[in-house]
């Protein structure tokens, strides 16, 4: 892999794990279906699941190509980002609820 398919991964990674935690989010706040809160929580669920195991993925990666492991920190360190905004989206979906 290339440098710029590594940071993709945490790009995308990234962006889709955000997009759906929005669409939970506001989804919920416009229309007050409960379907949208359980859809946000399961997300915290499986999102952070998955996150995890691109994040071990990519630093595995990195430490076996040691050449890649520069590129393999940026792309969890964008992934790492998830993290404060789904806690802030977790205290926002618990005190609409």
């Amino acid at each position: 892999m290339n440098n710029k398919q590594i940071l993709n991964i945490g790009k995308y990674v990234f962006a889709s794990s955000f997009l759906l935690g929005n669409i939970c989010l506001f989804g919920y706040w416009s229309t007050k279906l409960a379907l949208f809160a359980m859809s946000g929580f399961l997300l915290l669920i499986v999102g952070s699941v998955f996150n995890l195991l691109v994040i071990s993925g990519l630093l595995i990666y990195g430490f076996v190509n040691t050449s890649k492991l520069n590129t393999c920190l940026q792309a969890t360190s964008i992934l790492l980002a998830n993290i404060p905004i789904a806690i802030l989206y977790a205290l926002i979906g618990l005190h609409i609820i």
